[in-house]
């Protein structure tokens, strides 16, 4: 494919704003629920959030009722310590976590002054190479 007639990225990065409190999370979810709602299609699998680092790396994230599944990239390793900080998790053997959902406002907050973008993804393959889980 000619550069001419690539297509563009179906979604584009948004640059972060800094998140302070448990109602700018709150607000923050919704609008990212409303969001994927209007772009992602039914059949579409493996959607979420890419948090892209200011220091270096990503982490995608997936929500459910019950789990927050995080999949942290090699470059990315560094911030394990801060996802513990928040949530109380232990560090799991690999880069997957799986957190309760009740986790997901301390994680946003204390990821928030690291994050530089986040971009919606679909097709990504969450826990899918092997890893364990932590729970």
């Amino acid at each position: 494919m000619t550069a001419s007639t690539e297509q563009p990225p179906r979604f584009r990065p948004r640059p972060w704003i800094h998140l302070e409190t448990p109602q700018d999370v709150e607000l923050w979810i919704d609008e990212h629920n409303l969001a994927m709602q209007d772009l992602i299609k039914p059949q579409e699998t493996g959607y979420g959030i890419c948090f892209t680092l200011a220091e270096g790396g990503n982490i995608y994230m997936q929500t459910a009722e019950d789990a927050v599944v995080l999949d942290v990239d090699d470059d990315a390793s560094w911030i394990a310590p801060l996802i513990h900080a928040a949530t109380g998790a232990e560090s799991p053997p690999g880069s997957y976590w799986l957190l309760p959902a009740d986790k997901l406002t301390q994680l946003v907050i204390g990821l928030s002054s690291l994050v530089a973008s986040t971009t919606i993804v679909v097709g990504h393959r969450f826990g899918s190479r092997g890893r364990r889980t932590n729970y």
